[in-house]
């Protein structure tokens, strides 16, 4: 039976597979590929060839070269000390344990070859030219003090450490571990350990008393092997090892060209006045890589820094490897004596004299501008604002109904008639438009006029009173003796609780009456990290006599890579002396005390080369850390400390802050002893890398260490935010309001700080709302409840500067000076310099 309706028509189900379908025409052939890249390259054969790949045997070739390279590099640096045309390896002999004998070791170094010459210079520098290595050295014995060791070990290539052998006491003694810890601090030279006294030890004893020093040397140096010097053997295997041993790099040593002074004489411009200027000669090896210009700058550690007239060199080596050659060269007339201008004091040939035009300047401070940030007179462009828009102001003036703007700008002022034809003011014109003013104006010119007499008593008041600022005082370390300072002992316990007090609760300050003017340098911040601080705004005085740099990485980076092309270049590319020859500085400008005090006191004198602009003032920046082995008290801020950065020391003041990124800073009031800080101060610029060492200094002149560190950056930019706290407790408390008290006392002080943000310990967040009654309660709205044992807390924040404390003349021994700063309302900005 047939059916009207059609057939169904199957429908796939969900499972059905789809095939995939077929493109047609879409694909290329390989030439239609190749037709279309036109002779374009892959992305992996454009590589391959820009790395050039090499074969095998090139490859080959090409490591053998640069492992002759490398080889050859290490022999010159070997031999740019201790040859004949190169100074001699400067050794400083140091004990670290007072009952060892330097000059018996000493003696014993010097007796080593018999063949071996031996010259003294005037100031006890024993030189040992050996011809059978073909190498000199000279050995310095540095006095006993601190700084002594530390100035000799700034200019020694090597340093002979010299520890008690005998076994009757530790190897390194309490004042040998600080003297270690200055040293690695400073910047460690080439270093041998030896043992000296072991000859008292027995034969059957000596191994396990060897053993025993190599297990506590290896506390500071785990690779370092112990020797002895007991036999003439002995003390020629350590020549050996000092003459061939991998010489250690130190930066802030190499960078700078330096001279050990070896003979010292001083002319004075007057015999009888002390204060009276004079020119030092300083003979010795140039020292360093790079050469030494007389056009630059030269710095005496403990001295200052000062300009040199000229450099003059005698006709000879007075230390040659081999003396009996020179003698037969002069004896034969085979020297040629080079022609040259002889000085009349030294009777040397003068190498070298100064220009004026490239002689680097001393000034070291900028000329304050007093009126630098006044606006007593407008400059042209606003003269020319000012005349637009007095052209472009509309003025009101009376008319006949119907005129229009042009013509009444022809109808002439009726109030100034007189004073055009007369050319004088009449005190009626005046009266008259005082009277057409409004109705305000009366109280207006009262109010001026009694700002105008506020401002004559304050300025009366600013004439009348004098404002001092003396240098906070620190405490001095304790003495350890019987005769203990009971003031002082009360100090420093008051110091050290408050810094703890710091620690449980950091920046919060007490409450107080009156707190809108106790605290009206302060501001508030929304966000500490991200809220602008303008780095200019408000600076004080000792800014305008500070130099910045407009960008101090770049220029620091400049500067090494300068350095390093000057050291990689075998020309001379730089007008100077090259090192390892034998010269005399004529240091000019020296004042007659400080050689007076070295006639008293025999100390070793070290000569550096400045690079650019570091003689200038500016912000220095130190990052500062505490040394397990020195003294562990906490540091106050703006406490006086004695410096030594790079090769200068001084002594100042300085102001610490966190070591972290961003633009703001935490002020620290204490330098904890687990701390590391960034202390700011004003100081001469020094360029990275060079480390930095903190002494503090008692009534008798003791220093003891207290905080090692490095040069962080030059920067009068960085911003040192000081935070105070306040605190309040709950009193009432809401779902998310409550009533807080403790924290101010005033209701007027309650509307001053009622924009700043509040925060609790717990973490809640909120702001005043209003104050209640007359003592201090007032009501904040938080964004959760609070809990009953919470405290809240409202952060205050100024930017704090440190003084003008630097005292560069450490060398005579004074109290420390008070400075005096006069107050200055305008912001003064520093001076930027730019190398050239």
């Amino acid at each position: 039976m047939g059916t009207d309706s059609a057939q169904e028509r199957h429908r796939p189900g969900e499972f059905k597979q789809p095939n995939k379908a077929h493109k047609h025409g879409r694909h290329r052939s390989k030439g239609a590929i190749d037709n279309a890249a036109k002779g374009k390259v892959s992305v992996k054969a454009l590589t391959a060839r820009a790395r050039r790949e090499l074969k095998r045997n090139e490859r080959r070739n090409q490591a053998h070269q640069l492992r002759a390279q490398k080889r050859a590099e290490a022999f010159n640096r070997k031999r740019s000390l201790g040859s004949a045309s190169s100074p001699p390896f400067l050794v400083a002999l140091v004990p670290l344990s007072n009952i060892v004998d330097v000059q018996s070791v000493k003696k014993s170094i010097l007796n080593a070859e018999g063949s071996a010459n031996q010259t003294w210079s005037s100031e006890g520098v024993a030189h040992l030219c050996m011809p059978r290595f073909k190498q000199r050295f000279s050995f310095v014995t540095p006095p006993g003090d601190l700084f002594g060791i530390l100035d000799t070990l700034k200019s020694a290539d090597t340093v002979i450490l010299i520890v008690d052998g005998t076994g009757c006491g530790p190897p390194v003694d309490e004042d040998g571990e600080i003297l270690l810890s200055c040293v690695f601090a400073q910047g460690l030279p080439t270093p041998v350990v030896v043992a000296s006294g072991l000859s008292y030890v027995p034969q059957k004893k000596r191994g396990e008393v060897r053993q025993n020093l190599s297990k506590d040397i290896s506390r500071w140096f785990p690779e370092e092997k112990v020797l002895s010097i007991e036999t003439p053997g002995d003390a020629l295997l350590l020549l050996r090892r000092i003459g061939s041993q991998k010489q250690r790099p130190v930066t802030q040593r190499d960078r700078r060209p330096h001279l050990f002074a070896e003979k010292l004489r001083f002319l004075s411009d007057s015999n009888e006045d002390t204060e009276s200027l004079g020119t030092l000669l300083l003979s010795g090896y140039v020292r360093g890589k790079r050469p030494l210009s007389v056009n630059s700058l030269v710095h005496i550690p403990g001295w200052g820094t000062y300009q040199m007239a000229k450099i003059t060199a005698p006709s000879q080596d007075p230390h040659p490897l081999d003396a009996g050659k020179e003698e037969r060269k002069k004896d034969s007339g085979d020297a040629v004596m080079e022609e040259g201008v002889i000085d009349d004091v030294s009777g040397e040939k003068v190498l070298q004299v100064a220009d004026p035009e490239k002689l680097e300047s001393l000034q070291s401070e900028n000329e304050i501008d007093p009126m630098e940030g006044e606006q007593t007179w407008p400059t042209a462009e606003e003269l020319a604002e000012a005349a637009q828009a007095a052209a472009d102001r509309k003025r009101l003036k009376r008319v006949p109904k119907g005129t229009s703007a042009y013509q009444a700008a022809w109808i002439p002022d009726s109030d100034n008639e007189g004073e055009c034809s007369d050319g004088k003011e009449s005190g009626g014109d005046d009266e008259d438009d005082d009277g057409m003013e409004e109705e305000g104006a009366p109280d207006l010119v009262e109010a001026m006029s009694q700002e105008d007499s506020d401002a004559e008593n304050g300025s009366g008041d600013e004439e009348e009173y004098e404002t001092i600022t003396v240098t906070e005082g620190g405490v001095d370390p304790e003495k350890y003796d019987m005769d203990l300072d009971l003031d002082e002992e009360e100090c420093a316990l008051k110091k050290i609780k408050e810094a703890k007090s710091e620690i449980m609760f950091p920046d919060e300050v007490d409450s107080v009456h009156n707190a809108r003017v106790r605290f009206q340098k302060y501001r508030g911040l929304k966000s500490y990290r991200t809220s602008p601080w303008d780095p200019k705004e408000n600076l004080p005085q000792d800014y305008a006599k500070i130099f910045q740099f407009q960008n101090f990485d770049q220029t620091r980076r400049r500067l090494g890579k300068q350095i390093k092309t000057w050291e990689d270049m075998e020309e001379d590319v730089e007008d100077g002396i090259q090192p390892g020859m034998y010269v005399t500085l004529h240091v000019i400008g020296v004042p007659m005390r400080f050689w007076k005090l070295r006639e008293s006191l025999p100390t070793p004198l070290t000569v550096h080369s400045l690079l650019p602009h570091e003689q200038k003032m500016s912000l220095l920046n130190l990052v500062l850390r505490r040394p397990p082995s020195c003294k562990q008290d906490p540091i106050r801020s703006k406490e006086p400390l004695f410096f030594q950065c790079g090769v200068r020391r001084f002594r100042a003041s300085p102001i610490y802050s966190q070591h972290t990124n961003g633009s703001k800073h935490k002020f620290e009031r204490f330098f904890q002893p687990d701390a590391t800080v960034v202390a700011s101060m004003f100081a001469p610029i020094t360029f990275p890398p060079a480390s930095v060492l903190a002494f503090t200094e008692a009534k008798d002149g003791h220093k003891e260490l207290v905080a090692v560190g490095s040069v962080l950056d030059a920067n009068p930019d960085r911003i040192v935010v000081k935070r105070t706290v306040l605190s309040g407790h709950p009193f009432k408390v809401h779902r998310r309001s409550a009533v807080i008290r403790f924290m101010f006392f005033d209701p007027e002080d309650i509307n001053w700080f009622k924009p700043i943000e509040l925060r609790t310990k717990y973490g809640r967040r909120g702001h005043i709302k209003e104050p209640l009654g007359t003592h201090g309660h007032m009501k904040c709205v938080f964004d959760g409840q609070l809990k009953s044992q919470d405290t809240v807390l409202m952060n205050l924040y100024k930017r704090v500067f440190p003084k003008w404390t630097y005292d560069p003349e450490v060398s005579i021994s004074t109290d420390l000076k008070t400075f005096e700063e006069s107050p200055v309302p305008v912001s003064f900005q520093p001076k930027r310099v730019e190398m050239d």
